[in-house]
């Protein structure tokens, strides 16, 4: 009788991977490859695979996916994922390749509405006095991102140069002094302001679309990474099959190969003693360890570390918290026909309409950005059904909609993954809902569009907020809206970046294995220098299978 109330029997096995976004999946199919006779468990607390990478196909479009987490690479500056897809795509079956588009972003026929002012793109370089801001003359005639890169060049003389790496970039960028200071110990907002004026920061934080790049992070990474992202000719891909596919095929191809995959498994927190981890799960299951990887954000650290003494020991600490959680907010909503494209404008010389279909419109309103979604095979949405990405934000924007959705960080807390609004928004039809994926992991399975429905306020605002951008005396009907807020928990943000007076090249290193001698091991985009792309997550996740595998 006695034995009744003893704890169950802690699992063995011989590496446990916590984290089921890209740097987990992809970090437990490396493993399982060299290790195939090891025991590998992968833990996820959510219900499926993909972390910040989610592809939801909406109700009625089957020929869209929306991308609630992240949405696009950058082959020419990316070589880490561009390597991954040609690998994965020899050891998937053709029926499930991984399939890429150009997605295009500014267009010049698109609009830019700000400060109450409706622009087209074009007009910044072919019709500056239009612009509603008290430039410079050295600074007229621009668009933003021109004056941010020629600010830039102005603080690192050279690094704007076309042919150079982002490797060349992020060294000469260590390497360079502002005034006399490392820029490591500069914030990137500060030293904008020292080079350009107030207007012109502000334009570029507004037509920019973002808060958060502008914002005052370590200098010597945020150099690079605008430089990269939006500074030198960018050109952008999505996924066919919605980039979620990606870590789907990873975790199906580590299942094949014998791994283990649980779904619904939170990480409590963990102790090592005699050389092994036990770890503590939900429902007071336990599993013991020999190797510990923590695939994990900055955040998801943070929950876990009041009960993970490793973490909390000062070295670990100051490493974890090296980096700023910046959140990040999409609001996808679909309708009965583009719209949208009555927005353009008739092109005199051309004898044509030219139609406002594709890429990106901006404002200082609080959607801030809305992108025409492609189709899958990346085309322009013509006629029929059809979906924007109708509010991306990030930042300060984000506490906008906090009065028109439910709690941020509610949901983890009643063991939920997203919270549910209070007042749904009912669509115009009934849905045809997608079942989602298998615990298994199972490649290719979408996500539930209902379960990110938004709710009937935030619907009714984004309305409005688009109908001002488009020029329209009505709000456009929307038969369905799902959003996701990655300032939620565990994630806390929907990327990270550097602090100031960080040594990011050091940290990258060292936290992938945080103390030298024992087996734990930190990977993820959060500590990486593609911060906010799958890139990063891969870098950071082969620094730390180069220690492992020594």
């Amino acid at each position: 009788m006695a034995g009744k109330n003893k704890s169950p029997a802690a699992a063995q096995c011989d590496i446990a991977i916590v984290g089921g976004g890209v740097s987990g999946v992809y970090s437990a199919w490396r493993l399982k490859a060299r290790y195939p006779r090891k025991k590998i468990v992968l833990i996820e607390g959510s219900d499926h695979i993909g972390g910040r990478l989610l592809s939801v196909v909406p109700p009625g479009i089957p020929n869209m996916v929306a991308e609630l987490g992240g949405m696009r690479i950058l082959p020419k500056t990316q070589p880490l994922i561009v390597a991954l897809l040609k690998e994965l795509n020899k050891a998937l079956p053709k029926s499930q390749a991984i399939e890429t588009y150009p997605f295009p972003v500014d267009q010049p026929q698109n609009i830019a509405f700000l400060r109450g002012t409706h622009l087209r793109l074009s007009d910044f370089t072919q019709d500056p006095d239009k612009v509603p801001y008290r430039l410079s003359f050295l600074e007229r005639g621009s668009s933003s991102g021109v004056i941010m890169v020629n600010a830039i060049e102005q603080i690192v003389p050279g690094i704007t140069a076309k042919g150079l790496t982002n490797e060349q970039r992020h060294r000469m960028a260590r390497e360079a002094s502002f005034d006399g200071q490392p820029l490591y110990q500069l914030g990137f907002w500060n030293l904008l302001l020292r080079v350009i004026t107030g207007e012109a920061y502000q334009l570029g934080l507004d037509a920019g679309g973002y808060e958060s790049v502008v914002s005052n992070w370590n200098a010597a990474d945020a150099i690079p990474w605008f430089l990269s992202d939006f500074g030198i000719d960018p050109e952008y891909f999505g996924f066919k099959k919605g980039f979620q596919q990606v870590p789907l095929s990873l975790a199906e191809l580590f299942r094949k190969q014998g791994g283990e995959i649980r779904l619904e498994t939170r990480l409590q927190g963990f102790e090592h003693n005699g050389g092994r981890f036990t770890l503590t799960l939900g429902g007071g299951a336990r599993l013991v360890a020999d190797t510990l990887i923590l695939a994990m954000p900055r955040r998801s650290l943070d929950l876990v570390a009041p009960s993970a003494p490793l973490l909390r020991q000062a070295p670990v600490a100051r490493l974890i918290a090296s980096v700023t959680p910046q959140p990040l907010f999409k609001l996808f909503t679909t309708y009965a026909n583009p719209w949208w494209r009555a927005a353009g404008y008739y092109n005199n010389a051309k004898k044509e309409f030219v139609p406002v279909e594709s890429g990106r419109t901006v404002t200082s309103l609080p959607v801030r950005q809305t992108y025409y979604w492609p189709t899958s095979e990346g085309k322009p949405a013509q006629s029929g059904p059809a979906m924007l990405m109708a509010s991306y934000d990030d930042g300060s924007n984000i506490g906008f909609w906090d009065g028109l959705r439910p709690q941020r960080r509610q949901a983890w807390r009643q063991g939920l993954e997203v919270p549910v609004p209070r007042h749904p928004f009912e669509p115009t039809a009934t849905p045809t809902l997608l079942k989602s994926g298998k615990k298994s992991g199972a490649a290719g399975a979408p996500s539930t569009w209902s379960r990110y429905q938004a709710s009937d306020e935030m619907v009714d605002e984004v309305a409005r907020q688009l109908g001002s951008i488009h020029g329209l005396s009505y709000s456009p009907t929307v038969e369905q809206a799902a959003f996701r807020d990655w300032g939620d928990d565990p994630f806390g943000g929907g990327w990270n970046s550097w602090n100031i007076g960080v040594k990011s090249w050091e940290v990258k290193d060292q936290i992938t294995q945080p103390l030298a001698s024992v087996p734990l091991f930190i990977c993820g985009e959060a500590y990486s220098s593609a911060q906010g792309w799958v890139e990063g997550a891969l870098e950071t996740a082969d620094i730390m299978l180069k220690k492992l595998l020594r």
